[in-house]
C-alpha cells in the first residue's frame, strides 16, 4: 500500500510517518506542498494523508486537483479545524474521511487506514476475479469451433462488443445463447458491471413484472419489503432477458416504454428510476414470424432488434463436434479425477452424423454419459447414449422407387449392426423388434455381421 503525506509541519510529518510505518507493507513518501504531490501522482499511490491548511493550497482545493487527476485515490483530510461544515463539504468532494488533529488523531488515522486497507484487498480481489471471468467468458476460449459459421460468430461478438447496441440472439435451444451475450458483455466497456440474466419463460407471468422493474413494500400481498428490480440491478452492465418470445403482451407493452424512456417504476410505486444498462435478449423462436402472427408486438420487436446474431445448430459445424466432444471429455475426467478418455473412430463417426436436436447441451451430456459407462478409456459406439433415430436412417426409411419394404427393413437393421459393432441385443432393443427377427435374417443373407 503506498502512501502520500502531504504536511508542511515537519515536525508532525514525521509522526504520522512514524505511525504509519508501523505496517512493513506500507511504501511512505512525504511531500510538504500540494504541488509537489500532483508532481508525483504518477506513481499512483492508494492513500494521501492531506493537512488542510498548505502554504499552496486550502484543503478543498488540493482535493479538487488531485481528484481531478487521480480519481480513485483515497484521500484523508487532517485538520486543526472542527467546523462541521467544512467536514461535511470535504466528504462530498469525496475525500475518505476527515480527522480533526488533537491527542487522538494517530490511532484514528490507523483505524482508518486498516479499513481503508480492508477495501482496497477485496476490490483488488474482485478486479482479479472479473479479469478471470472475461478471459473465461473471451470468445476464443469459451465457444470451441473452427468452422466457418463460428468465425462468423466470433466477428459479430467484437462488433457487439465495440458499441453499445442492443443485441437480439436467436438460435435452437441448446446453442449457447447465454454463452454469446456474456461473451460480448466481457468484451465491452461494461464488463466492469453486473451481468444480469433473467429467463422469462422460467417465471410465472404474474410475478415478472416485479421481477423486472422491481417493487415497494405493500404494493401487492406478500411485499412486505422494497425489492429492487432486475433493471436496476444491471445499472452499468447487461441485462440479458432469454426466451424473449415468451414475454406476455401487456407487459411487452411495459417494457417498450421503459426502453423508450430509459426509467423504470416499481410496481406500486410513483418514481421514475433512470438506469443505464445494455439489453442483451434470445430466443429459439423466429421472432420476425411471432410479429406477423400478433404474437410478439412489432415496435418492441424492433426497438430489441439492435444486432441480430443467429447461432448455427451443431449438426451444421461439421468437425466442431469433434473439438466440443473431446473438450467436454477433458473437462469431464478432470474434475472427477477419472482416467482421460478418448473417442473410437466408429464413436467419431456416429457423433459427426448425428442430428444433435438439443445441440451442444446434448453433445455434453452424452460424452459425460458415455465417461461413465465406458468399460475402457476409449469410449465405443454403444456407450453413446444418442435419442430419436440413428443418423442415416431418416434416408433409410423413406421407400425408393423400385425398394422394397424388405429391402428397407433389411437396410436399417444393417446400419444399426455398424453403428453398434455387431450388437444383436442392442440393436434388438433399439429397434424394438426380437432377436430372432434379426438372426432369421442374418441366416437369410439379407444382413451380415460387420
Amino acid at each position: 500500500m503506498t502512501i502520500f503525506i502531504v504536511e508542511d509541519n515537519a515536525w508532525y510529518g514525521e509522526l504520522l510517518e512514524y505511525r504509519l510505518a508501523q505496517n512493513p507493507d506500507h511504501q511512505i513518501r512525504r511531500f510538504t506542498t500540494v504541488q509537489a504531490c500532483l508532481d508525483n501522482l504518477a506513481d499512483k499511490p492508494d492513500l494521501i494523508t492531506l493537512d488542510y491548511s498548505l502554504p499552496d493550497g486550502q484543503g478543498d482545493q488540493a482535493l479538487r486537483l488531485i481528484k481531478e487527476r487521480l480519481p480513485d485515490v483515497a484521500v484523508i483530510v487532517i485538520s486543526g479545524q472542527e467546523d462541521v461544515r467544512t467536514a461535511i463539504g470535504l466528504l462530498h468532494q469525496g475525500a475518505y474521511d476527515y480527522l480533526v488533529k488533537d491527542e487522538e488523531t494517530l490511532d484514528r488515522l490507523w483505524n482508518s487506514v486498516g479499513n481503508l486497507r480492508k477495501q482496497l484487498l477485496l476490490r483488488r480481489e474482485n478486479k482479479r476475479l472479473r479479469e478471470q471471468i472475461g478471459k473465461k467468458y473471451d470468445p476464443q476460449r469459451a465457444i470451441l469451433g473452427e468452422s466457418p459459421q463460428i468465425q462468423q460468430l466470433f466477428a459479430l461478438i467484437d462488433k457487439a462488443g465495440r458499441a453499445n447496441i442492443s443485441v437480439s440472439i436467436s438460435g435452437e435451444t441448446g446453442t449457447g445463447k447465454e454463452l454469446v451475450a456474456k461473451a460480448i458483455h466481457f468484451r465491452s466497456d461494461r464488463r466492469d458491471g453486473p451481468f444480469v440474466a433473467v429467463n422469462v419463460a422460467a417465471i410465472p407471468a404474474e410475478l415478472l413484472e416485479s421481477e423486472l422493474f422491481g417493487h415497494e413494500k405493500g404494493a401487492f400481498t406478500g411485499a412486505i419489503n422494497r425489492r429492487i428490480g432486475r433493471f436496476e440491478e444491471a445499472h452499468k452492465g447487461t441485462l440479458f432477458l432469454d426466451e424473449i418470445s415468451e414475454l406476455d403482451l401487456s407487459l411487452q407493452a411495459k417494457l417498450l416504454r421503459v426502453l423508450q424512456e430509459r426509467e423504470v417504476a416499481r410496481v406500486g410505486g410513483n418514481t421514475r428510476i433512470p438506469f443505464d444498462a445494455r439489453l442483451m435478449v434470445a430466443t429459439h423462436r423466429d421472432l420476425s414470424q411471432e410479429v406477423k402472427e400478433g404474437r410478439f408486438r412489432e415496435d418492441l420487436y424492433y426497438r430489441l432488434l439492435g444486432l441480430p446474431i443467429v447461432l448455427p445448430p451443431l449438426r451444421e459445424r461439421g468437425h466442431d463436434i469433434l473439438l466440443l466432444a473431446n473438450s467436454f471429455l477433458h473437462d469431464f475426467c478432470r474434475q472427477n479425477s477419472m482416467a482421460a478418455c478418448s473417442l473410437s473412430v466408429e464413436a467419431q463417426n456416429l457423433l459427426l452424423h448425428y442430428h444433435f436436436p438439443g445441440n451442444v447441451r446434448e453433445l455434453k451430456a452424452v460424452v459425460e454419459l458415455a465417461a461413465v459407462l465406458a468399460e475402457s478409456d476409449i469410449i465405443q459406439p454403444q456407450d453413446l447414449s444418442l435419442r430419436g433415430e440413428q443418423p442415416g436412417l431418416a434416408a433409410l426409411t423413406v421407400p425408393g422407387e423400385g425398394e422394397s419394404l424388405r429391402n428397407q427393413t433389411a437396410a436399417i437393421v444393417q446400419r444399426y449392426l455398424q453403428v453398434h459393432n455387431g450388437n444383436i441385443v442392442e440393436v434388438a432393443n433399439r429397434l424394438q423388434i426380437g432377436k430372432s427377427t434379426i438372426y432369421r435374417m442374418l441366416q437369410n443373407k439379407e444382413i451380415h455381421l460387420p
